[in-house]
């Protein structure tokens, strides 16, 4: 049974860095696209970042230039960094099927998900 936990989320002031990960488990093979969403308070879940099997990133444009997206085997770890009050949300890790990313990430590519972890970051 696949499983995904993320962890590392929590409280922080605008301009602060918090590191999520998630570990994953339950399959035996790790070269999976992984991906991190994130769901504000009364939006729609959107991707944040993804990962490819080869460790090439991709990043929405909101948070390209500040949230750093690595793996190692079955983990994964978004450090995220100069947060804003927007970022607050819950953020889940995903796996997509397949090693390849693509060039955007879509909710719908994905179809493991973990049960997400809260981030609120304060003005």
């Amino acid at each position: 049974q696949v499983q995904l936990e993320e962890s590392g989320g929590g409280s922080v002031q605008a301009g602060g860095s918090l590191r999520l990960s998630c570990v994953g488990s339950g399959y035996s093979y790790s070269g999976y696209c992984m991906g991190w969403f994130r769901r504000a308070p009364g939006k729609e879940r959107e991707g944040v970042a993804a990962i490819s099997s080869v460790g090439t990133p991709i990043y929405a444009d909101s948070v390209k230039g500040r949230f750093i997206i690595s793996r190692d085997g079955f983990n994964n770890t978004l450090e995220m960094n100069l947060l804003k009050p927007e970022d607050t949300g819950v953020y889940y890790c995903a796996r997509r099927a397949g090693g390849y990313c693509s060039d955007s990430i879509r909710e719908v590519d994905y179809d493991y998900w973990g049960q997400g972890t809260q981030v609120t970051v304060s003005s």
